[in-house]
C-alpha cells in the first residue's frame, strides 16, 4: 500500500510562488508516473503535472511555463514549483502515484491565491 504525504500549500498573493512536495512510501515499486492533480470548488479534479518513471513530464496547458514538476528518485519525492500564481489556481492539490493500473492519492493540500 502506497502512502503519500503532501506539504507546502498555503495562501499567497497573485504573482507569488509556492512549492508543493509529496513523499511516497510503502510499496513504492513499479511506478509508472507520479504527479499532481487539483480540484477547485464545484469543478472536477484535473491533471496539473506528472513525471514518469523515465523522467518525462506532462503539464496542463493552463500551467505550462509557470509550474515545474521535478522528482527526487532517491527520496521518492516529487516537487511542484508554482510561479506566477493566479487566483484561478486556487484549489486543493492532490498528489497521485500510479502503478499497476491503480492510482494512489494523498490527502490533499489547499492552495489559495488571492487577487
Amino acid at each position: 500500500q502506497v502512502q503519500l504525504v503532501e506539504s507546502g500549500g498555503g495562501l499567497v498573493q497573485a504573482g507569488g510562488s509556492l512549492r508543493l512536495s509529496c513523499a511516497a512510501s510503502g510499496g513504492i515499486f513499479g511506478m509508472i508516473y507520479m504527479g499532481w492533480y487539483r480540484q477547485a470548488p464545484g469543478k472536477q479534479r484535473e491533471l496539473v503535472a506528472i513525471v514518469t518513471s523515465g523522467g518525462s513530464t506532462n503539464y496542463a496547458d493552463s500551467v505550462k511555463g509557470r509550474f515545474t514538476i521535478s522528482r527526487d528518485s532517491a527520496k521518492n519525492t516529487v516537487h511542484l514549483q508554482m510561479n506566477s500564481l493566479k487566483p484561478e489556481d486556487t484549489a486543493v492539490y492532490y498528489c497521485n502515484y500510479y502503478k499497476a493500473g491503480r492510482g494512489y492519492w494523498g490527502q490533499g493540500t489547499q492552495v489559495t491565491v488571492s487577487s
